[in-house]
């Protein structure tokens, strides 16, 4: 038996460095951690998970894969794991490990199976409970995730504000070619007024031309209090929603990487219980069993990162939500209320301004002017015509004398 201990360790390239950690019992007892390996199969104890919110949780010190040496300043070499619990639960308030902590990264862990398991549990998540059975693949607990369905919720949202967009802008376009068309009246109608020699005409044109400035002026008012409106739906649009999406996908990146370490450590407990079964020994238990105790480590680490992606995307969705609820509301009010506003403002300016039907005299004074210059031509001809009347009754009367004369 003694020899069979004394086997060279495959520590599959990682280094080892010891450690010594105190832990104080909570109030159950109990340190939060589970022990693997010891006699009769492998030659070392290590941890194989440590649970959250517990002693050993909160001090950091020991983490899944590192060895036990001593409890308590007892060796634990060649011991089962029943005995080394014995050990735990016999000290009364804290407890004292030794270990040999294993420096894993998380690539080493990342094999060609790892990969495959991941794809295989994407395939599995899109299907159906009687699909997957049929097919012969099994279904994880963390399948059918609902945050998972939110991308789907997501899609159906972003095509909500966009359709909304889209619709808003073409509004806006439109107002700002009736707010264009009403400046052009108002200077058509000023310029009217302006030529128009007829006092109270000239004064109706050019109120009818100020009251359609206004209206310019309105539908201005209305388009600056709309447009960031609609620029903000399209932040939402372009912006939050991409980034809680491209949130969620990691977060599903880190929940099937975890499920692939869960996966491999029970394939691999199959594999122990089996050959155990078979009083056939293992080659990777008796050397250390660092194969599994790297599998081990890689699922503690994808489990924290896949329970902090998890966080990230509750709280992002309740943001996301919130503002979609309380935004959308808000800003469909002040859109609609800008609206609003803008038809009294325009309905109101337009009764002021009901001049019509303008009465116009079409007996213009330049038209009299004409007449004028007509009749003085006609009385220069007159005195024209006198003159030379006169001119002739005077060579008459000369004509006269001279006969008189004679």
């Amino acid at each position: 038996m003694a020899d069979y201990f004394d086997m060279e360790e495959n520590t599959l390239g990682m280094t080892i460095t010891s450690g010594t950690c105190t832990l104080k019992k909570d109030e159950k007892n109990l340190i939060g951690i589970s022990i693997g390996g010891g006699y009769p199969c492998c030659p070392c104890l290590y941890v194989v998970q440590i649970f959250d919110n517990t002693p050993a949780s909160k001090d950091g010190s020991l983490a899944a894969g590192d060895e036990i040496v001593t409890i308590n300043g007892i060796s634990v070499k060649g011991q089962t794991r029943t005995e080394a619990a014995k050990l735990i639960q016999a000290s009364r308030s804290e407890v004292k490990i030794h270990y040999n902590k294993l420096h894993a990264r998380p690539q080493d862990g990342k094999t060609l199976d790892i990969v495959l398991k991941k794809v295989k549990h994407r395939i599995v998540e899109s299907m159906s409970s009687s699909t997957a059975d049929a097919l012969g693949l099994s279904r994880a607990i963390l399948c059918n995730d609902s945050l998972v369905k939110k991308l789907h919720e997501l899609e159906q949202i972003a095509d909500l504000y966009q359709g909304l967009i889209k619709h808003a802008r073409k509004v806006l376009i439109c107002i700002y070619d009736l707010a264009r068309i009403h400046h052009s009246f108002g200077d058509s109608f000023a310029n009217i007024g302006a030529r128009e020699p007829q006092i109270n005409a000239s004064l109706a044109f050019t109120k009818f031309g100020d009251a359609h400035r206004e209206l310019h002026q309105y539908a201005v008012t209305l388009l600056n209090t709309v447009v960031p409106m609609v620029a903000d739906l399209n932040t939402y649009l372009t912006k939050a929603i991409p980034d809680t999406r491209l949130t969620i996908e990691k977060y599903a990146d880190a929940k099937f990487e975890y499920l692939s370490y869960c996966l491999k450590v029970k394939e691999m407990n199959d594999e122990e219980s089996m050959f155990a079964a078979q009083y056939v020994p293992l080659q990777r238990i008796e050397t250390g069993n660092y194969e599994y105790r790297l599998v081990l480590r890689c699922r503690q680490l994808a489990r924290e990162r896949f329970a902090k992606m998890r966080l990230d995307v509750l709280v992002k969705l309740e943001l996301l939500d919130q503002k979609r609820v309380q935004d959308i509301v808000f800003q469909l009010h002040r859109f609609m209320a800008a609206f609003d506003k803008y038809h009294k403002d325009s309905n109101e300016i337009m009764k002021e301004v009901d001049i019509f039907p303008i009465e116009v005299d079409l007996s213009l004074p330049t038209f009299c002017k004409n007449n004028e210059d007509d009749d003085s031509d006609h009385f220069d001809d007159k005195i024209d015509q006198v003159n030379n009347d006169n001119n002739q009754e005077q060579k008459t009367d000369d004509i006269d004398l001279l006969n008189m004369g004679d």
